[in-house]
């Protein structure tokens, strides 16, 4: 099945809140704060309702989950999972580390995802990816890296909390030596850069599906391998991940 002409909607619905995210950047919104402290602004609100609406306009008859508008059945043949912004706490903050994620899951799998960062290096930059078709960068097909030893490998955290508090924290202790790089990169930021195979690998602790549905798309056509942190599948109630080139072994 092809699945062109849902990533042309996406596309096209990314670049729409992307557009309005722009206008807002590092201007006055209203910030609210959500039952998990999380930060949320009327610009999550309105860019998820561009999403939602351009993309209802094409498929009428697909569900949505999205972040700040609700979960419709999330059993439905067609699954849109959105994020209007990844990154709200940067955005609010006036630093351009977040993103615009739109995925499609289709009979409970992912198979196309684009990751929008609208401010990302002044003029932003988006990823896209369809199952079985590869993974792009701004019109240029990416692939991950052939590092294939720890030694040579640099690998990018996320958010790391709950790993902290457990028992594999040690275990990062001890892989982090023999690494020859570690850095945190974080959000969308290292997955596009992992895809792109300008660093190795990623570990978060800490996420949830709608921060990372595009982006697993995207690391897996580009060569890659995801999971969660247990090695368990990625899936709707994914909260960690363990992303890698698919060659070196950092877990």
């Amino acid at each position: 099945m092809s699945y062109a002409p849902h990533l042309e909607v996406a596309r096209a619905a990314a670049d729409a809140a992307a557009a309005l995210i722009r206008k807002a950047y590092r201007g006055q919104f209203d910030v609210q704060l959500k039952a998990d402290a999380s930060p949320v602004t009327e610009v999550d609100i309105a860019a998820e309702k561009i999403i939602r609406d351009t993309l209802s306009a094409a498929f009428p008859d697909h569900a949505h989950y999205g972040e700040e508008l609700g979960r419709g059945d999330t059993d439905a043949e067609y699954l849109w999972l959105i994020d209007p912004i990844d990154g709200t706490k940067a955005f609010v903050r006036g630093y351009p580390m977040f993103s615009v994620q739109i995925a499609l899951m289709h009979r409970g799998e992912l198979v196309m995802g684009v990751s929008c960062a609208p401010c990302w290096n002044g003029s932003g930059e988006t990823a896209w990816a369809v199952k079985g078709e590869g993974a792009w960068l701004d019109g240029e097909r990416i692939h991950v890296s052939t590092i294939d030893t720890l030694a040579k490998a640099t690998l990018s955290t996320g958010n790391l909390a709950t790993l902290a508090a457990s028992p594999d924290w040690a275990k990062l202790g001890r892989l982090i030596p023999k690494l020859h790089r570690i850095r945190g990169y974080a959000d969308f930021l290292h997955y596009h850069l992992l895809a792109s195979g300008r660093i190795d690998a990623v570990i978060e602790s800490d996420l949830n599906i709608l921060d990372i549905a595009a982006l697993t798309v995207i690391v897996r056509e580009a060569g890659g391998v995801i999971t969660q942190l247990d090695g368990g599948p990625i899936g709707l109630g994914t909260t960690s991940v363990l992303a890698s080139n698919g060659r070196v072994n950092v877990w």
